[in-house]
Order: structure tokens, then C-alpha cells, then sequence
């Protein structure tokens, strides 16, 4: 029997964290937290190359790096968050948001008018909260759809997003998760 794994950080509650990494060709991984307490934390392998634990003491906003075979620091590279970048420590994100959306039910196909919406050059600001108040402008001129882009994670602060680093993190410089 194979059992599902989630890569990443995910908070398990009780102010705990389940860490996995799938990392085949080393012995051991360890996780190594920066806040606020540093302490390293080693995961078990198993068969398959997942290393994994649960571990306590960990809440949402806990900055962490993986240690491979003792002394090779790296981010996580299923992170949902790199809020210094590509190279810097990974960050554990909550999994609370409030979806209210469950009665939306989509547009009619012939009803598309889709923008491409690059948020990095659509405002000075460029975030994604700096979109917002402009996004009923983008409605009056019939725009129907809109396509963001990029959101992966990327090499630096500005991007058309063809190099996306992190696929599960978002882009810190547009504001994060």
C-alpha cells in the first residue's frame, strides 16, 4: 500500500508541523528551524526517499532550511513561501483561508474576455494588493477573465516568470501568500 504524501510544510495543529521532502539520494535530512527557537529536528526516511516528522513547537510564520547528510543548508523546494528570496530560508504558511466562494460556478465559455495581467508592471506598486482597486476599471472595459502572471516564485524582483524557482510558493516581491 502507498501512502499519499504532501511535500512542504504543513501545519498539523496544536502548534505542529508535518515537514517532508522527497530527497532520494541522500542518507539523512534534517530540518533545521531559525525562529524562533533554532534547533534542528532529523526526519525519518523511508523506502520510497520521502523524509518526513511532525514536529511540535512549530507555528505558522516558523522560518526553516533543510539540512542534506549533515551539511548542505537548502530551501524547501515544495515551500509555499520564500519571503527572502530564492536562496533565503523557507517559511511554514497557514492552510486557514476562507474560501467563500463555493457558489461561484464560472462564466459561459463564449462570455471570456480574458487580460493578461502582469503584476509586476500593471501598477507602480507591483503587488497584488496594489491590483485590487483597479480591477472594476478592468470590468468596465469588458474584461471578463483575468490571467495573473507570474505567481511561482522567481529569481529576483521583477519577472516575466519563465523561470519560476518555487511552484507552490508565491512571488514575495508581489506580497506573498
Amino acid at each position: 500500500m502507498t501512502t499519499r504524501r504532501i511535500p512542504g510544510a504543513c501545519p498539523a495543529g496544536n502548534n505542529a508541523c508535518t515537514f517532508t521532502v522527497w530527497a532520494p539520494f541522500v542518507q539523512e535530512v534534517a530540518v533545521k528551524l531559525l525562529a524562533p527557537a533554532d534547533r534542528t529536528v532529523r526526519l525519518r526516511r523511508d523506502e520510497q526517499g520521502y523524509h518526513s516528522a511532525t514536529v511540535t513547537g512549530v507555528s505558522v510564520g516558523t522560518r526553516y532550511l533543510y539540512l542534506l547528510d549533515g551539511c548542505t543548508e537548502r530551501p524547501d523546494p515544495a515551500s509555499r513561501y520564500q519571503p527572502d528570496g530564492v536562496h533565503g530560508p523557507s517559511e511554514v504558511c497557514g492552510d486557514d483561508f476562507p474560501w467563500a466562494d463555493a457558489s461561484w460556478h464560472g462564466i459561459m465559455l463564449q462570455d471570456y474576455v480574458t487580460y493578461e495581467l502582469h503584476i509586476g508592471t500593471f501598477t507602480p506598486e507591483g503587488t497584488f494588493d496594489a491590483v485590487i482597486p483597479r480591477l472594476p476599471r478592468l470590468r468596465d472595459l469588458g474584461i471578463t477573465a483575468i490571467e495573473v502572471m507570474p505567481v511561482a516564485q522567481f529569481p529576483g524582483e521583477r519577472n516575466w516568470g519563465y523561470d519560476g524557482s518555487y511552484t507552490y510558493a508565491v512571488q514575495n516581491s508581489y506580497g506573498g501568500p
